[in-house]
């Protein structure tokens, strides 16, 4: 009895002493990001990265181009173990908490200055929204200003009121913010986008440059206004019981090298925007000059009114736009 009592001490010892074979921790992560896009080479990197830190302990997989479903089947799937993680937008984030879609009101803020001057004061309680729905925040990015990519020319409102634009599935309250300013919203899952210009089930879709380029976006909907409507925004983020299960010493030097890499995303991301537009010109893209802009801000306004305390709760609305307004008025 006593041989065997410490041959199971020995062994428990063994498998708890510290510095020994730990189990790998494999997070598979989905995003929309096309497959060779910026965004997900660098995440590729970052991954890599993070095999080398954890002593190959933490594998990432990741699945691009909405081959594992739109953002809302990706926070489904995380929600029942078949994926861990996901680089969402704004929303897609908003089947978790909406709080984060406050940054990406039309026509709120308008310049990577005052988006880098709200997120500063706004990031932590965005980041705790989603903290207590048990995700951690890997990083915050940017996907960029998003344009109105259409088939026809789109230079005004009205021009605006006669299209079929697309809206994402899932968000009921951001398709009702559409009609608000009497535009016509067709309802599709982001993967539809692609077969629904196709067949002319949309002709018009609110989009990203570089997302455009990278998805061939442009070579339907040929004509890109140049009124930047909103600002799309977006976030990494981690299941906490996955994160959980990776050593506690390891965990700050993985946040560390995603801090990194969102800030090499970010950098990336503003600068070939511009030069996504210039390339989708040297292939056909037509830039189509935006004209009444009074009226596109009364539009813009129109649907704020839902978006203010429908799409997200008012209080964080309200923060955003005193922080936006506040930015205004130092750099006036």
């Amino acid at each position: 009895m006593r041989t065997r009592l410490a041959a199971l001490l020995a062994c428990t010892a063994f498998t708890l002493a510290p510095g020994l074979a730990s189990a790998e921790v494999e997070i598979k992560l989905g995003t929309l990001a096309p497959s060779g896009s910026p965004w997900h080479n660098l995440i590729k990197e970052m991954g890599q990265k993070w095999a080398e830190a954890s002593g190959g302990q933490v594998k990432l997989r990741i699945y691009p181009g909405g081959v594992v479903g739109n953002e809302g089947e990706m926070v489904r799937k995380m929600r029942v173990g078949q994926l861990q993680a996901a680089g969402l937008t704004t929303v897609g984030l908003h089947d978790i908490t909406p709080e984060p879609q406050s940054v990406d009101a039309p026509m709120g803020v308008e310049s990577w200055a005052e988006l880098d001057y709200v997120m500063g004061k706004v990031e932590g309680e965005l980041t705790k929204s989603l903290e207590d729905k048990g995700y951690v925040v890997l990083g915050w990015s940017d996907v960029g200003f998003v344009h109105f990519f259409s088939t026809r020319p789109i230079k005004t409102p009205s021009d605006l009121k006669a299209a079929k634009i697309f809206a994402w599935d899932g968000d009921p309250k951001s398709v009702e913010a559409i009609r608000a300013a009497g535009f016509q919203p067709v309802v599709l899952s982001s993967t539809d986008v692609i077969p629904s210009l196709q067949t002319g089930m949309i002709d018009t879709v609110a989009a990203a440059p570089l997302y455009a380029l990278t998805a061939r976006l442009y070579q339907k909907a040929n004509h890109m206004s140049d009124l930047p409507w909103a600002i799309l925004t977006g976030a990494t983020i981690v299941k906490k019981d996955t994160w959980e299960k990776i050593p506690a010493d390891i965990r700050p030097k993985l946040l560390a090298i995603a801090h990194d890499y969102g800030k090499r995303i970010d950098e990336v991301v503003r600068k070939m925007n511009d030069q996504a537009v210039a390339e989708m010109k040297g292939q056909g893209l037509t830039v189509v000059p935006s004209d009444d802009r009074p009226g596109w801000e009364r539009a813009a306004a129109s649907m704020n009114q839902v978006v203010r305390g429908g799409v997200v709760p008012a209080a964080i609305y309200d923060q955003v736009m005193k922080y936006r307004d506040e930015y205004r008025r130092i750099h006036k």
